[in-house]
């Protein structure tokens, strides 16, 4: 018997600065009861799906940037939607920015500031919570951007590492779940510790501008797009798994967000694009007995990974020169 979850990516339109909490919840909840007329087990929403994409706002004073943040989940504005969970029976993918009181490395324990990603099941229960790791852009003010990237400014690096969870979800007793943060979706390595958990669908918000303000050279606006797509079908692919790649989409604050959410198959086919700008649900069937294929032949990383190669993967962060050929 095949095992299929009926999955929902729900992309969402701009959300503007003066916007409340309220307004976005509103529009989740609105997009999770079509989600629940079509048939989907599991809603996946996009990253910071809460607020405007805060990051590209300058503040002075770091700490006045922590009216963005949840500092419990659910919370009084986000409850309407775990309770519409529980009214459709629905699992529901959340990314937010948190506010932890967590001890550091030093063992301190003070308010520690994450990009997030919780997935809830269908009875309103968080069954696994992701801080991404690989955050993008600076952390001081730059005159030289148009529109700033300060994620280096307002998160810390996540350190829940690539966690997998199987649980149940839909009509399936148990499903290997994982989740990724926007840029993390880049990062191949990132697929890979996934992979090794035998993952059959990861869960991917973003939020990604159509143009790169920090680019050296000229990037075509079509080839942001591409790169997104090529970096999740060959996820997916080189890990047998299914992905969501949920966006914000459109204009917000004058920032203009690509969107193109997409589900992706194990063979890294798009099953499902968005094509507009605005809220919009896309689903798809994910057979998940289709993730065995890859795993068992091409991907059967117990017959075929070398780790004893890759050393330099964990052991190095910056790229280094090789060594100048010479003539013996």
């Amino acid at each position: 018997m095949s095992r299929i979850l009926t999955v929902a990516a729900a992309q969402l339109g701009p959300i503007q600065k003066s916007e409340s909490r309220a307004v976005a919840v509103d529009r989740m909840v609105r997009l999770m009861e079509r989600a629940h007329k079509r048939g989907a087990e599991l809603v996946v929403y996009p990253e910071l799906a809460l607020t405007t994409f805060f990051p590209r706002h300058y503040h002075a004073d770091r700490a006045e940037a922590d009216r963005w943040f949840e500092e419990s989940m659910p919370s009084n504005e986000t409850a309407p939607l775990f309770a519409a969970a529980r009214r459709y029976g629905i699992g529901f993918h959340l990314g937010y920015a948190e506010i932890a009181q967590e001890a550091d490395a030093a063992g301190l324990v003070r308010r520690r500031h994450f990009n997030t990603a919780i997935l809830v099941s269908p009875a309103g229960e968080i069954l696994l919570k992701y801080r991404k790791v690989h955050l993008p852009g600076h952390a001081e003010f730059d005159p030289n951007r148009a529109v700033q990237h300060l994620e280096k400014r307002y998160f810390e690096v996540g350190n829940l590492g690539f966690p997998v969870i199987r649980a149940p979800m839909g009509g399936q007793p148990g499903v290997n779940m994982g989740m990724m943060i926007c840029n993390d979706r880049r990062w191949p390595e990132a697929w890979r510790v996934l992979g090794l958990q035998s993952v059959e669908l990861v869960m991917v918000g973003y939020n990604t501008p159509s143009t790169n303000q920090a680019a050296a050279g000229f990037e075509a606006h079509h080839l942001r797009v591409f790169h997104s797509h090529l970096s999740v079908q060959a996820g997916a692919y080189q890990n047998a798994t299914f992905a969501v790649a949920v966006a914000k989409a459109g204009t917000e604050d004058g920032c203009e967000l690509f969107g193109h959410s997409i589900i992706v198959n194990p063979q890294g086919e798009i099953m499902a694009q968005a094509t507009s700008w605005d809220d919009e649900l896309i689903t798809a069937d994910c057979d998940l007995d289709m993730c065995r294929l890859g795993r068992t032949t091409i991907f059967a990383f117990d017959k075929h990974r070398r780790p004893e190669a890759y050393g330099r993967i964990t052991g190095q962060v910056g790229a280094v020169e090789p060594p100048v050929w010479s003539k013996p």
